[in-house]
């Protein structure tokens, strides 16, 4: 009864904020993220696994009750990614610790019962949806696949310190500030979907930069204008943030930026900033090299996503 299951990790999102009464995010998942190994035994009560990894655990948990199963629980997480930094490193290791779960059990999860678990965990990042998605990430009560990303690098800028998303999550003035930079969000949102639908990386860096600035009132990152210039001066096509985290993401086409040169640059203005190359993918559950989850949209009211998930991979959309 072991299971594994992966599910990548984000730098921040491409846009965060407020439409209508829909609070949302777009993802921005990256080529790293979290791989998770769960071993059951049935019968028995424990729970085992890294310190410091208490979110995975606490999915591994519900999962459990929610299968109406009773194990002993051997949680083993590998993932390169710090927390607190709005990489999306807990969300990772949540959603892959819930399918990993499900599966060592030998049962099925949907899409929607997935989305379920992880947001009961936190407020959670949609990377373990399919492709770019926009997601309701507060409540999880819906999503939208919006396609796949074109060829999009990015260069990974830490900012030190770091972000607990809970509590930022609970700031009584979010909703206000949210609501004063919504007609922003509206047209970075625009601006992303268009470049998917088109496949032009240079209109989705235009709507994450739009959302960064946007955001500069809710989560001011002093940096941010001198990185925005040096990344422009560079001949890459944007930024995108961690709108409640501390990185920013320099956005370009694969080789069109002098990445040593760029961080270079970096350096000699902020030495203290950590950077990290990645590259933008398409989000998803995977089991070795199977995607789980075909692209959707959903909602947890009983909406079209019933995609179920095993060891057969995805049916059923």
């Amino acid at each position: 009864m072991r299971a594994t299951a992966y599910v990548p990790g984000s730098c921040g999102e491409l846009v965060q904020g407020l439409v209508g009464e829909s609070y949302f995010l777009i993802t921005c998942p990256i080529d790293k993220g979290s791989q998770v190994t769960v071993t059951l035994e049935r019968g028995k009560d424990y729970l085992k696994g890294p310190a410091g990894r208490s979110k995975a655990l606490h999915a591994v948990r519900l999962t459990l009750e929610f299968l109406r199963i009773k194990a002993g629980a051997l949680v083993e997480i590998e993932n390169p990614l710090p927390v607190g930094k709005g990489l999306a490193s807990s969300t990772a290791d949540v959603a892959a610790a819930a399918v990993a779960t499900a599966l060592a059990a030998g049962r099925e999860l949907t899409l929607e019962e997935l989305t379920r678990i992880v947001v009961q965990v936190e407020p959670s990042d949609g990377v373990f949806l399919p492709g770019i998605s926009l997601f309701e990430h507060i409540s999880g009560k819906r999503w939208e696949y919006l396609g796949e990303p074109p060829p999009l690098d990015i260069l990974i800028v830490d900012l030190g310190g770091a972000v607990d998303t809970l509590a930022f999550n609970r700031r009584p003035d979010l909703w206000e500030l949210n609501r004063a930079k919504e007609k922003w969000v509206r047209e970075a949102t625009r601006l992303v979907k268009e470049g998917l639908s088109q496949g032009n990386a240079a209109l989705i860096a235009r709507g994450a930069t739009l959302s960064a600035w946007a955001n500069q009132r809710i989560l001011p990152k002093e940096e941010l204008p001198v990185i925005f210039d040096i990344a422009l001066s560079s001949g890459a096509l944007g930024i995108n943030i961690a709108h409640s985290g501390t990185v920013v993401g320099i956005l370009y086409e694969p080789g069109t930026v002098d990445q040593k040169k760029l961080k270079a640059l970096l350096k000699e203005r902020y030495p203290f900033l950590n950077l990290m190359p990645a590259r933008v993918v398409s989000g998803g559950v995977k089991v070795g090299e199977q995607k789980l989850f075909l692209p959707s949209r959903g909602e947890l009211a009983g909406g079209p996503a019933e995609i179920r998930v095993g060891a057969r991979g995805a049916s059923g959309f």
